[in-house]
């Protein structure tokens, strides 16, 4: 193709075939083949500017590759001994320590939704245990727990709590089930917010704080300090 090329870059720089080949200056002649050469139809077959871009890559790959191979002992052989190792250090760390979790930041609030009862609220968890959907029915559970302290005024009705404000809330009135209370705000906060899934046991734990919270008495002494601490706001409002 190059020699098609010059000779007819030659005949395009002065001349016939049919006479004397005239004798161009190599400066003339190297821009007449250029010219030729950059004509379209000795570039049809060339590869895109993306397949060029996909062969400078693998290129760069490959030579990556065999930098690598050439530093490891064993060359070709001993690189992938080395990265399977490695696969299976991560495999095994992962299998050990599970996903990454971040932790849980309670900024959200425990009802997103129309008022419902404590009863309401309880019907929910446990339609959704009876399916297994153990998230759920953790959360609708603790919104019971809520509700019904709110509902026996143990609580005030406040829109925008959220768990943990109310675990800490209820504990001053009941202090005997503080760190239950806060356990399960926990485990609401980490199905919620943490990206945790929630088991049977969770919830049952949760339930049966619900039910001995429906049985339980405040304390008189935090109920009286709490009812003047709440006349005494109301008169400075």
């Amino acid at each position: 193709m190059l020699r098609a090329a010059a000779h007819r870059a030659a005949l395009a720089a002065g001349g016939s075939g049919d006479e004397p080949p005239v004798t161009v200056p190599r400066g003339p002649a190297r821009e007449a083949a250029r010219r030729e050469l950059s004509k379209r139809m000795y570039h049809e077959n060339d590869p895109g500017l993306l397949q060029r871009a996909l062969n400078a890559f693998w290129d760069r790959v490959a030579d990556l590759l065999g930098r690598a191979a050439s530093a490891t002992p064993g060359g070709a052989v001993g690189l992938v001994v080395v990265v399977l190792c490695v696969a299976a250090v991560v495999a095994a760390l992962w299998w050990r320590l599970g996903a990454p979790r971040r932790h849980p930041v309670s900024t959200g609030v425990l009802f997103d939704d129309r008022p419902r009862s404590a009863a309401e609220h309880r019907a929910a968890a446990d339609a959704h245990a009876a399916h297994g959907h153990w998230n759920q029915a953790v959360q609708e559970r603790m919104r019971a727990i809520v509700r019904s302290l709110e509902e026996r005024a143990l609580l005030d009705v406040r829109a925008g709590r959220t768990a943990d404000e109310a675990a800490d809330e209820a504990g001053r009135t009941l202090p005997a089930h503080t760190d239950r209370l806060r356990a399960a705000a926990r485990e609401f906060d980490d199905v919620t917010y943490g990206g945790r899934r929630a088991g049977e046991q969770a919830y049952h734990r949760i339930a049966e704080l619900d039910r001995d919270l429906e049985r339980a008495r405040p304390s008189l002494a935090d109920s009286t300090a709490g009812t003047s601490h709440s006349s005494s706001r109301r008169t400075a409002e």
